[in-house]
């Protein structure tokens, strides 16, 4: 999928098959970015289905400046604020419900130590300022880039790039005070 773009203009044409595509590519990531904000999972899947209700309302708004993928994320972030400003409170939860993909090849020990090491970076990134934990999941975790991620967080190029510098600063300090290797 060329960033959404050719299932959304399908989607316009009248195709509902495709924004059962456009749905199936980016629900769980949507979903997990949200989760970063508002620390609910229950609340993120919520918030994620009224973004994809707004685009299916309003699927003329979108108007392919910008990938699809950035798009939603731009919508889902204010609708993760829009949550937090309305409901005040900050629910902290572990990011169990984060499933580790772990290789069928690799050996038990391997995978502990896989699991071990991915649990102690979400601990970390989850202790990280909002702004620097938006800023590394978009660009890490989901691969959008510096200038995508401005428009998501509405930041320049140049804010991202600062975030993402001081945050992998605090990541390495966080993880070398565990003892974990990088």
């Amino acid at each position: 999928m060329e960033n959404g773009e050719s299932s959304c203009r399908r989607f316009l044409q009248g195709d509902k098959s495709a924004f059962d595509e456009i749905l199936k590519e980016y629900r769980q990531s949507l979903t997990f970015f949200i989760y970063r904000y508002v620390k609910n999972y229950d609340e993120a899947e919520d918030i994620a289905i009224d973004v994809f209700v707004e685009f299916l309302a309003h699927p003329k708004k979108y108007n392919f400046k910008t990938s699809l993928k950035t798009y939603l994320f731009m919508i889902g972030r204010c609708r993760a604020l829009d949550y937090l400003r309305h409901n005040k409170k900050f629910i902290h939860t572990g990011l169990d419900e984060a499933d580790t993909v772990l290789s069928d090849e690799s050996s038990l020990p391997e995978n502990f130590i896989i699991a071990e090491r991915n649990k102690q970076l979400n601990d970390a990134v989850s202790r990280l300022p909002d702004d620097m934990k938006a800023a590394v999941h978009l660009v890490y975790f989901e691969g959008l880039s510096y200038e995508e991620t401005g428009k998501v967080m509405k930041k320049s190029k140049k804010q991202v790039d600062n975030l993402l510098y001081r945050a992998k600063g605090k990541l390495k300090i966080s993880l070398s005070e565990k003892g974990v290797e990088l």
